[in-house]
């Protein structure tokens, strides 16, 4: 996905600056965010399936349970805001013509 393409197209349609600088962290935030979600919970199945086909007993600290989609979280809104900031500052043809 080009981020400076979809904001050239969105800037040719009539969006302003503030809209797409607010649009990518918001985006980048909920996919961190469901990304880490859903790598927790496969992370945990998985321990829960080994420890149960050895015959032990499972446990999946709270905190790691609960670090991994925050980090996860830190790094898409890092991702987000620099794509954001780059593609809010670009012209609509100058983002169009590097698409």
């Amino acid at each position: 996905m080009r981020f400076p393409a979809r904001a050239g197209l969105r800037r040719a349609l009539g969006a302003r600056q503030g809209q797409i600088a607010a649009q990518f962290p918001i985006e980048a935030v909920l996919l961190g965010l469901f990304g880490g979600l859903a790598g927790a919970a496969l992370g945990a199945a998985t321990v829960y399936a080994y420890a149960t086909g050895q015959r032990w007993p499972a446990a999946v600290p709270l905190v790691w349970a609960v670090a991994g989609p925050a980090v996860a979280m830190v790094v898409g809104t890092v991702a987000g805001l620099y794509s954001a900031l780059r593609a809010a500052g670009m012209s609509p043809t100058g983002a169009l013509r590097s698409a």
